[in-house]
C-alpha cells in the first residue's frame, strides 16, 4: 500500500475518508503521497490505519433474501447494529463535510448551503427517530418474539397497540426520505462539478451512500419488521383472549 496514494485510496472507497480524518491525514489538498508518508507526517500509526482500511474492504452485506425468514428480535437487533450504527457514525462526518464545502464553494455553488441545512434536519430527525425505536418500539417487538417462542402471555403496552408507534415511525421515514430526495434534487443527482475538490466529491459520495442505506433501512422496517410485528401482536392478543 506504500506505493498507493492516500488520494487514490479515497477515490476507490470514499468511506476511507472518515478514517483519514480520524488521524488528521489530509486526503484532499495534500493527498498525493503514500499512506506510509502520510502517516509519518501526521504522526498516525500506519499499522492501525492499514488495519482499519482492511476492515472496510472485508465488509460484506448480509443477503437480503434471508431477512424475511429471521425471527423478529434478531431482525430488530440487526437493524440497530447495522443501520442505526451506520447512521450515527455517518452523521458527524456528513455534517462536517457539507458545512465545509458550503463555506468553501458557496460563491459558485449556492445550493450547498441548502444541502447542509437539509442534512442537519435529517440528522436531527433520524437521531430522535432511532432513539424512540431503541427505547420503546424495538424492545416491545423483542418481547413479542420471545413471548411467541415461549408461549408467554404478552402484556398490553402503554401505547395500546404496536400500530400506534409504527404509524409515527413510518411518517418519520417519509420525512427523512423526502429530505434526502431534496438533497438529491439540489445536487442534480449527486453530479460532481468540474471544479470540485476531493472533499466535495467525497461528500456527494457519502450523501449518496447515506440515502442508499436509508432505503435499505426503511425497507427492512416498513416491509418486513413492522408488518410481521403487527401480525404477531394480533395473534398473541387473540390467543390470550381465547385462553
Amino acid at each position: 500500500m506504500e506505493t498507493t496514494t492516500v488520494r487514490s485510496i479515497v477515490s476507490e472507497d470514499f468511506r476511507s475518508a472518515a478514517i483519514f480524518e480520524k488521524y488528521s491525514i489530509d486526503f484532499c489538498c495534500h493527498g498525493n503521497v503514500s499512506l506510509e508518508q502520510a502517516c509519518q507526517e501526521s504522526g498516525a500509526p500506519v499499522e492501525d490505519v492499514r488495519a482499519q482500511l482492511a476492515i472496510l474492504s472485508k465488509e460484506k452485506d448480509v443477503r437480503e433474501d434471508s431477512f424475511d425468514a429471521w425471527e423478529l428480535d434478531r431482525l430488530a437487533e440487526y437493524i440497530i447494529q447495522t443501520h442505526h450504527r451506520y447512521v450515527r457514525s455517518a452523521i458527524p462526518t456528513l455534517l462536517a463535510h457539507t458545512k465545509k464545502i458550503a463555506e468553501v464553494h458557496h460563491e459558485r455553488h449556492g445550493e450547498l448551503a441548502a444541502i447542509h441545512d437539509i442534512m442537519t434536519g435529517v440528522a436531527e430527525e433520524m437521531t430522535a427517530h432511532m432513539m424512540k425505536e431503541e427505547l420503546m418500539l424495538f424492545p416491545y417487538i423483542k418481547k413479542l418474539a420471545v413471548s411467541a417462542r415461549g408461549g408467554i402471555p404478552v402484556q398490553i403496552p402503554p401505547f395500546q397497540s404496536i400500530q400506534n408507534p409504527i404509524r409515527t415511525m413510518e411518517a418519520e421515514h417519509v420525512s427523512a426520505g423526502n429530505g434526502m430526495g431534496s438533497i438529491r434534487k439540489a445536487s442534480l443527482q449527486y453530479a460532481i462539478p468540474v471544479d470540485a475538490c476531493t472533499t466535495y466529491r467525497v461528500t456527494y459520495q457519502e450523501l449518496q451512500a447515506f440515502e442508499s442505506d436509508l432505503h435499505k433501512h426503511v425497507h427492512l422496517e416498513n416491509n418486513i419488521l413492522f408488518p410481521k410485528a403487527i401480525e404477531l401482536e394480533r395473534q398473541l392478543f387473540t390467543a390470550s383472549q381465547h385462553g
